[in-house]
C-alpha cells in the first residue's frame, strides 16, 4: 500500500470511527481511508510489544496478494495460518473488534478489498461489504483468519486449517457453531470434508452445510465433550508461545508455521465421533440447486455416497468404524 507512512505498531480502531468514515468509494477501492483521522481516533494496542508490529502482517498480506493473483479464495488457506503465528494473542485480545477494524483500514485496506470485491454492475463499481471491514468474527476480513487458525489447527499443527480454507462455508458456516470450542468436534468435522475433498466429491459446500446444520443440530442433546473428552489446554506453553513472539523471526511462506505446543486433539477422541457424524451427514438433506438435479447422500458399509439422482455415485466417503453400534439419541 502506497501513498502513506505505515504506523510501526498496531492500534485499537473503535467501531463507531469506522462507520463513520466507511464510505463506498473506500469498500470499491476507489478511494483511500483517511489515514490520519483513522490514527488519530485510535488507541494504543494493549502493551507497546513487538508482537503488535504492523510491518510483518503488511508483508504477508503483500505476499498473499502477490501469489494467489487471480485466485483470491486460495489466499485463505496460505495466509490463515501465517497471520495467526505473526498475530500471537490470547482469544481474550483477538475479541476485541477494534484491532481487526485497524487491520482493515488503516494497514491493509486494500487486501480487503483485493480479496473481497465484488463484481461491477451497471449501478457501479463492485465493492467490498462493510462486515468485511469490521463486522464479526467470522465475516471480517483480518479476523475470521485469525480465528479460522485458533479454532482448526490441531495444536502447533496448521495443516488442518489448509483443510478448513479449502471450502469456503466452513469460515462462513462451520465458524459461527458453539460446538466447534470442542476441538474433537472440529477436528472429527474436518476429516469428513478433508475425505470428501479427496473423493473428489462435487459442490464440497452443500456436504459442509448439511454436515454443520445437523452437528449442530444434535449437539442440543448429545454432549460431545462426554463422548469425546478434550485435554485441557496447556494454556502456560500457549502463553509462553505468545511471549516468544517478541523475538521470533517472521513466519515462513513456503512451509507452515508452528502453533503452540499446548496439545493435541487425541486421536481416540476424533475417532470416537466419526461414526456419529457420519450417521448424522446421511441423514442430513443436501440443499437442492435449480436445474442441477437432487443431490442424495446414502450412507451404507462402504461409506457415505454422495450423487445426483440418476447418476452414479460422484463420491464415496470411507465409512467410519462401528457404524451400526452407533446410537444417535
Amino acid at each position: 500500500m502506497s501513498g502513506h507512512e505505515l504506523p510501526a505498531l498496531l492500534g485499537l480502531l473503535p467501531d463507531a470511527v469506522v462507520a463513520r468514515f466507511l464510505s463506498r468509494g473506500i469498500r470499491s477501492g476507489r478511494e483511500s481511508p483517511p489515514q490520519v483521522a483513522l490514527r488519530r481516533a485510535s488507541a494504543p494496542c494493549h502493551e507497546g510489544t513487538r508482537r503488535w508490529r504492523t510491518s510483518p502482517v503488511r508483508e504477508l498480506v503483500e505476499e498473499a496478494m502477490s501469489r494467489h493473483d487471480g485466485r483470491r479464495t486460495a489466499a485463505d488457506g496460505w495466509l490463515a495460518p501465517r497471520l495467526h503465528a505473526t498475530l500471537r494473542m490470547t482469544r481474550a485480545e483477538a475479541a476485541d473488534s477494534r484491532l481487526w477494524n485497524f487491520l482493515a483500514l488503516v494497514v491493509a485496506p486494500d487486501y480487503v478489498v483485493w480479496r473481497h470485491r465484488g463484481a461491477d454492475s451497471e449501478e457501479g463499481d463492485g465493492t467490498a461489504a462493510a462486515a468485511r471491514f469490521s463486522g464479526p468474527h467470522h465475516t471480517q476480513a483480518f479476523a475470521r483468519l485469525w480465528w479460522a487458525a485458533e479454532l482448526f489447527r490441531d495444536g502447533d499443527d496448521y495443516r488442518p486449517v489448509e483443510v478448513a480454507c479449502r471450502v469456503q462455508d466452513v469460515l462462513n458456516t462451520t465458524m459461527r457453531l458453539d460446538v466447534i470450542d470442542h476441538r474433537p468436534t472440529a477436528q472429527a468435522m474436518l476429516r469428513i470434508v478433508e475425505r470428501a475433498l479427496d473423493s473428489g466429491v462435487r459442490r464440497p459446500g452443500d456436504l459442509v452445510n448439511a454436515l454443520s446444520s445437523a452437528v449442530n443440530a444434535a449437539g442440543s442433546t448429545l454432549v460431545y465433550d462426554v463422548l469425546a473428552p478434550d485435554a485441557d489446554i496447556d494454556t502456560d506453553a500457549q502463553l509462553d508461545w505468545i511471549a516468544d513472539g517478541d523475538d521470533s523471526p517472521p513466519a515462513p511462506w513456503e512451509r507452515l508455521p508452528e502453533g503452540p505446543h499446548d496439545g493435541r486433539v487425541a486421536t481416540s477422541a476424533v475417532d470416537a465421533l466419526l461414526p456419529l457424524f457420519g450417521r448424522l451427514l446421511a441423514d442430513a438433506p443436501l440443499r437442492r440447486r435449480a436445474g442441477d438435479g437432487d443431490t442424495e447422500i446414502t450412507f451404507t458399509g462402504a461409506g457415505v455416497s454422495l450423487a445426483k439422482s440418476g447418476d452414479r455415485p460422484s463420491a464415496t466417503l470411507p465409512a467410519p468404524r462401528d457404524v451400526k453400534s452407533t446410537s444417535i439419541g
